[in-house]
């Protein structure tokens, strides 16, 4: 729980910077279960590249952070650069509704919050391209659909934590202070992700920051913050996991709806339990 005085302190950091870092926010058996429903992942990727003779040995007593890597060493094009619909699982309910980080959401978005359709796990596989995030703004996706002052006005908070510890070495996330209030700038595509435009990036690339963080920590940061993650030069995955809340009483400005985290107007209406998430769909 935060104090009053704290609460202050978060939104202004927020309000300036564009991002707050909380230290230990969950607690590491809901850690845990999260890193158990991501082996249960990587055991469906194992079946798969079984089944279509892609591997001989599933490697079950692999690590769990370099199980992933070993698998698909000899056809790393097959290999998933996220997990998003199949994130319904028992084991993630403890990190997309804990308690404690959507009554600090609150204070940003009011009493009505909704798990925005866009969560995911990253398992960012060493020196490999595909899972190499580059400089983007959340906001650069969604304006790809919608008018850019819709998207500027989206009332929305970012969240990111990582499931092993993330260093510069291993790929953590990197932000630029102060950017979200530029609004929406030009992105380019490129070959896995969208890029900031040069002329925009090279103004305020050398003003990153690194974020490196431990399992429990969360970083909450605006939708329109620049941000992308390191290359990770290490021989292991960096596991993370990254989603977004959204004002509830707002469009998506996507097909997808999402569902609702908190409501104090009708509390019913919210996921409940992690049986409840799991019986759930992406939408």
């Amino acid at each position: 729980m935060t104090t009053t005085g704290q609460n202050a302190e978060l939104q202004q950091t927020f309000t300036e910077r564009g991002f707050v870092i909380l230290k230990g926010l969950l607690e590491p058996e809901v850690v845990e279960q999260a890193r158990v429903a991501m082996k249960t992942l990587v055991d469906q990727c194992a079946a798969r590249l079984l089944a279509e003779g892609k591997i001989r040995d599933t490697l079950p007593d692999a690590p769990f952070e370099t199980r992933m890597a070993k698998l698909y060493a000899h056809c790393l094009d097959d290999a998933p650069k996220s997990f998003r619909p199949e994130l319904h699982l028992p084991g993630l309910f403890g990190v997309f509704f804990h308690p404690d980080l959507l009554d600090i959401v609150e204070m940003f978005l009011g009493p009505e919050i909704r798990l925005y359709p866009n969560y995911t796990a990253r398992p960012k596989l060493p020196d490999w391209e595909g899972t190499l995030v580059l400089w983007h703004q959340d906001g650069g996706y969604t304006s790809g659909g919608a008018e850019t002052d819709s998207v500027t006005q989206l009332h929305m908070v970012n969240v990111w934590s990582p499931l092993v510890p993330a260093r510069e070495a291993n790929g953590c996330m990197q932000f630029v202070p102060g950017t979200h209030r530029l609004g929406v700038v030009p992105h380019e595509q490129k070959k896995h992700y969208l890029e900031i435009a040069p002329d925009y990036l090279k103004r305020y690339e050398d003003q990153a920051v690194s974020i490196e963080l431990d399992p429990g920590d969360v970083a909450l940061f605006h939708n329109l913050l620049f941000h992308r993650g390191l290359p990770n030069r290490t021989d292991k995955i960096r596991w993370s996991l990254d989603w977004r809340y959204q004002d509830a009483t707002q469009p998506t400005l996507r097909e997808h709806v999402g569902h609702i985290a908190r409501s104090r107007s009708h509390p019913e209406s919210a996921v409940q339990s992690a049986e409840q998430w799991a019986s759930l769909t992406f939408r």
